[in-house]
Order: C-alpha cells, then structure tokens, then sequence
C-alpha cells in the first residue's frame, strides 16, 4: 500500500485511578504536562473531566487507538456523558490520510445514537456533537471529499460562534487540512488553517493541536519556514508522544536541518519502542520515522548509519495490520528503503538487481521494478529496463481495474520516470527532458514530494548533466536547491555543474557547502573526497 505522506501518531499514555487499566496498558508511567495542556470543559461526571481532556490531548498527537480506548472508558464510567462518544468518533477517522470504511461509518453513527440519548447537556456541546455527524452521515450519498468539507464548515461555525474556545480553533484547522483539495497549488486551506492557529499559538504555547497542526499547515516547501517555531515547540509541548517527537523532522526534512531531523527521529523510534516493551502495542508506528531517518542519514554522509536501519529493518519480525487499513508497514520499509539506499547512492548495479519484496502489497512493487529500472538504463541493460517497466504497466492496470486511483497515480508516476531515464539511455534527450520537466513543475507547484524520494527537477539536473549540458543542469540544480535545500546530490551536482561550466568560484561554493552538510561524517563517498582534494587545492 502506498503510504506516502502518511503521518502516524503514538504517544506514550497515563492512568486517572477512576478508570479501569485495560488491556495492559501502563499508565503508571504518565507525568503530568508530558501531552501539553489541554483545557476543554464538558457537562459530565467531574471526575471524568481530566480523563476526558487527556483523551482529547490523544487526539491532537493522533494516537487514535488510546483516545478511543480512554474515551470509551469515560463511557463506561458515565453512560450520560454524551461528549465520551464524540471523542470515540473523532478517534475512528485520521483525519489526514483515513477515508473511514462501511463498518467504520457504521460503528460511528452507533455512537453518535448513543451521544443522542445521552441528551448532551450544553449547546456547545450539542453543536461538536453535530458537527462531526455531519461527516459520518449521508455516507451513502455524499462522497469522503464532500461529508469532510460539511464538517469543515460546521467546524467553522464552532470557530466563529465560541472565538474563546481554543479547541474550537484546533479541529477547525485541522478540519481545512482534511479537506484540502487534491494537487491544489493555492495551499489555501492550508493558509486558513495557519491563520487561525498562529493567533491561538500566540496565546497557546502549550497546547499540542496547535503546535502540531500549524507544522502540517506549513508541510510544502513554499511554507515550510514559517513551520521553524512550531517545529521546535511541539517535542518540548509533548515530550510523552513519540508523534510529536517525530513531527518536527518534517519541517526540518524540508529546511534541510539533516542534524535535527536524526534527532527527532531518533528520539521518536525511542519512545516507540519504549511503548511497544511496556505492551501498549503500535511497534508499527515507528517505520514513518525511519523513513525520514534513512533520508537524512543518506543526504548528510553516514550512509552506513543508514545501511545499519536497513539491515535493522530486515531482521525484524512481521508487523500487525494497522489501522485495519490492510498492510504491513515492515514490508513497505523493506521495499522503499533499500531502493532509495541504491539510487541516491548512483550504485547502479544494486538498483537493477533488486527483488520484490514477498507480500508486499498493492501498488508497492513497482518501487522496486522502477529502481530496477532505473539502474538497468544506468548500465545499459536496455532489455531488462523494458522488461522492469512492463511489469509496473502490469500494477498500474490492475489498480485501475479495481478502481484504486491515488496507488495508480504513484505508479504511474514510477512508470514515466523509469521511462524517462530508458529513453536518456537510448539517446533520446529531448523526449526524456519534457518527460522530467513536466513532472518536475507538478511536484513543485503542488508540493507534493512526500514519499522523501529524489526530486524530479534533480533528476533532469543529472540528467542534462550527464547529456553535458552543464549550464543547463547548474540552473536545474539550483531551481531544485530552494524547493530541497542541502540534499547531498544537489549540492554535489550543483558543484560539478558549475566546475564543468567554467564557474570555479560557484562551485567552490557548492564544494564547501556539501562539506559542511556532511560535516562530522565518516563518510568514505568518493563526492566528499573530490570535494575536500579541492578544496584543499583552493
């Protein structure tokens, strides 16, 4: 399953002695300020008022399965209280990446009966309440684009009628995010969206939703600057939550901060597997912060740092489903990883001769064909490169047949790559170029690289490179370097552009740079070799 931009949650959680410690979980451990500060009153029990506002804290660090287990267990306790299955349904829908099933819809308006009988005592309270029905009703109707615009407006409505409720402003925003329209290139909801936090950020600081939905507001390398204060507050906000532990590095993954971006990944697979030991399970939560640690490692020179995870990786055990959403995240970590290892490194041997990965699932396989691919071009091994491609062609009419569009667009977009390094190999520049060019402007005006793959633009940057076309590919990599500052093969080609143009101060420039990025490494590159044998001849 092509998880892409896929943000998963996991914080570490605590117990109120009022509620029952099921299924194992170790609330024990919880210290009081380790999710931020929540403050969201409701009419129950008021012994349930601290347990219900950690479970909204849950929500907003999107540890969804604890924050429908504490939100049950409020339920429980107090079957009047008709905010405990609000809190259930907005646990049952991730809103960034989760279209809810038939069963799952099914489940929520159950509860949402049961928030009815409950007779919800307040208005506020009845106007949350109606605002995510909105979403789960109609499902037969409306389609997931549309129930998530209803509740984004009704959330507005909440904004607008209580402007004194900071929770009001954070399911707002993060309402706009749920519905932003696909390959929109205004990212005005995402503006919408920071508008309202940054005034609530301001008088806020502490609380998590707002740290860490301004973080994806400015998730898109036009915005990501503006993300730097949140990025560094919301680990501090919520040290608990390996979530937001790890949200930061997306921001500094951006702003190429390689340093920072270890951290925080580092930290988050920590606490991961500091939950999992204490068997509050979600060991599969931790592959999203690999997938950002083995992008650093690889643009910052400890490449065997990253080769270690791999090797990590391969000796692990199965991982459950999660989320119900049908796959293994450990298979699609042994499917990305090792790709990426191989083509952001140019060993091009290694890309050709990858396997599929057993049981990897949908659309995943063609990540491999297409580095296969790639690497094949590389050493001229036109017959397999075409072979490679025709079975992608396979994947990508079988996604279309069963009707599964976002996997079918990521796999085609494999396909036209792959095809576009074929065509280089087999003298066709000028088709090739058009090719890369056309996917490089989409990427870049909808920002949305989010698979922490290699960016289109550099690779018409090496391939013009390789075409010695050198201008050409120096002002390539440029236009690439402030959509993706810092990455190793931008700043290397940049300067071996720019040397092979005639610009020896420039790539002087680019030499010293990629030194500094890769500052403390041991790497033994042979780019960092040639960049330290001229700089010292400098």
């Amino acid at each position: 399953m092509r998880i892409f931009g896929i943000f998963f949650a996991l914080v570490l959680s605590f117990a109120f002695p009022i509620l029952a410690d099921e299924a194992g979980r170790h609330h024990e451990d919880w210290m009081p300020g380790q999710l931020g500060t929540v403050r969201f009153p409701v009419s129950c029990a008021p012994e349930v008022q601290k347990p219900f506002e950690h479970g909204v804290a849950l929500l907003h660090s999107f540890w969804y399965e604890e924050a429908q287990e504490e939100f049950a267990d409020i339920s429980r306790h107090d079957p009047e209280c008709a905010m405990a299955y609000w809190g259930e349904t907005m646990s049952l829908w991730h809103q960034l990446w989760n279209k809810p099933d038939a069963t799952t819809i099914k489940s929520a308006n159950e509860l949402l009966a049961k928030a009815d009988k409950a007779k919800p005592r307040t208005e506020r309270e009845r106007d949350y309440i109606a605002a995510i029905a909105t979403f789960y009703r109609d499902s037969g109707k409306l389609d997931h684009h549309a129930r998530a615009t209803a509740y984004s407006r009704a959330m507005e409505n909440i904004y607008q009628k209580y402007p004194d409720d900071p929770e009001a402003a954070a399911f707002y925003a993060l309402s706009l995010l749920a519905c932003e329209p696909d390959g929109d290139t205004t990212f005005a909801n995402r503006k919408k969206a920071a508008e309202a936090l940054e005034k609530l950020f301001a008088i806020e600081p502490d609380h998590p939703g707002v740290a860490h939905y301004l973080i994806h507001s400015y998730d898109k390398p036009q915005l990501a600057q503006l993300g730097l204060p949140a990025a560094r507050r919301y680990a501090k906000i919520a040290p608990a939550a390996p979530h937001a532990l790890h949200m930061p590095s997306h921001i500094f993954a951006r702003l190429g901060l390689w340093r920072d971006d270890i951290d925080s990944n580092l930290a988050s697979i920590a606490a991961t597997r500091k939950s999992a030991a204490m068997h509050m399970g979600g060991e599969g939560h931790q592959f999203h912060a690999m997938d950002f640690l083995v992008y650093a490692y690889l643009q910052s020179g400890r490449e065997a740092d990253a080769l270690r995870l791999i090797d990590d990786v391969r000796g692990m055990p199965e991982m459950k489903d999660m989320y119900g959403a049908g796959f293994d995240p450990r298979t699609l970590a042994l499917t990305l990883f090792p790709a990426r290892y191989a083509l952001e490194l140019h060993h091009w041997s290694e890309a050709a001769s990858l396997t599929p990965v057993k049981n990897a699932s949908e659309g995943d396989p063609a990540i491999t064909y297409s580095a296969r691919a790639i690497g094949a071009a590389h050493i001229a091994n036109l017959k397999q490169a075409h072979q490679d491609v025709d079975q992608i062609n396979k994947i990508h009419g079988k996604l279309l047949a069963d009707k599964k569009k976002s996997p079918a667009d990521a796999v085609e977009q494999d396909r036209q790559i792959a095809l576009a390094w074929i065509a280089h190999a087999e003298g066709k520049d000028k088709k090739a170029i058009k090719t890369l060019r056309a996917m490089a402007e989409k990427e870049e005006a909808t920002g949305d690289r989010t698979d922490e793959g290699i960016p289109i633009r550099e690779m018409l940057a090496d391939l013009l490179l390789e075409s010695k076309h050198a201008e050409q590919a120096l002002a390539e990599y440029e236009t690439d370097l402030k959509f993706n500052p810092n990455r190793f093969n931008g700043v290397y080609g940049a300067a071996r552009a720019a040397e092979a143009a005639g610009q020896s101060q420039k790539a002087y420039e680019y030499y010293a740079q990629l030194l500094q990025v890769c500052g403390g490494s041991a790497s033994e590159r042979p780019e960092l070799a040639r960049a330290k044998e001229l700089m010292a001849k400098k």
